[in-house]
């Protein structure tokens, strides 16, 4: 079942309210990823794209300790780095770029993260959004980052229209201070994990009261069991709406 988008933005009043109970709901949000340093996050959310935190965060130990820093993945061969990490997904496409990360790290930063965002984003494989997780997470920058999770549930609740991630990263932005636009990533992402799934969210669970999608969700429902309860409806039995045929008038008897 596809659940549509609200077709118009909320108004400002409601959504800082829909932030505000988001706030309130997951006072202590941060990353799910598990890390020791700034070149461990780095590594572990390039790793983290169409794939799960869990799953990461099973996979890192074994690539953290054979590679526990930006010089040893740097030297490191691309077949080894795929049967590490190939429960990941994409794990040759992630070999790659984690590698040439590293070795972009070790050429042009002493082996250290760097904090400004053109740099991140320098590094193969780090496009805006791992940038944003980096700079909010590890340096605690006024950043935000537009994953799936925050995508759909900034459009569910209203909060933007944008159909690309910078569109919705400038449109949610503008409802929260600064200070805390790497707490809201976080608050968005909780939610839409615990919540407001794909491709069903929990509406009567929700804490959410406000939000335009609550009777979206309800009308698709709806549908679908109507559609369900149609299908369902026993048609007449094959035997009765079948004619019986004519005896033969040449058949041969005995």
């Amino acid at each position: 079942m596809t659940i549509p988008f609200p077709k118009r933005k909320v108004t400002r009043a409601v959504a800082e309210a829909e932030l505000s109970v988001l706030e309130r709901t997951y006072p202590h949000a941060e990353t799910a990823l598990e890390y020791g340093n700034p070149f461990e996050l780095l590594i572990a959310v390039i790793l983290s794209a169409q794939c799960t935190d869990a799953r990461v965060n099973l996979t890192t130990p074994f690539l953290f300790a054979r590679y526990p820093d930006a010089a040893a993945l740097a030297a490191a061969k691309q077949e080894d780095v795929e049967g590490i990490i190939k429960s990941c997904g994409f794990f040759r496409m992630k070999s790659k770029n984690i590698i040439a990360a590293a070795q972009g790290l070790v050429k042009n930063h002493g082996g250290e993260v760097p904090s400004e965002r053109a740099a991140l984003e320098a590094l193969p494989g780090v496009g805006r959004k791992t940038a944003n997780v980096v700079m909010s997470v590890v340096f605690e920058a006024a950043a935000f980052a537009v994953d799936t999770h925050v995508f759909r549930v900034s459009h569910r609740l209203g909060l933007t229209l944008g159909t690309t991630p910078r569109a919705v990263e400038t449109d949610v932005t503008k409802l929260v201070p600064p200070e805390k636009w790497r707490h809201a990533h976080h608050w968005l992402i909780l939610h839409g994990r615990a919540i407001c799934k794909a491709p069903t969210p929990l509406c009567p669970q929700c804490p959410v009261s406000m939000c335009p999608s609550r009777p979206i969700v309800a009308r698709a429902f709806a549908a679908k069991l109507k559609t369900a309860s149609g299908r369902a409806r026993p048609s007449a039995p094959a035997a009765a709406t079948r004619r019986r045929p004519k005896s033969s008038s040449t058949a041969r008897t005995r």
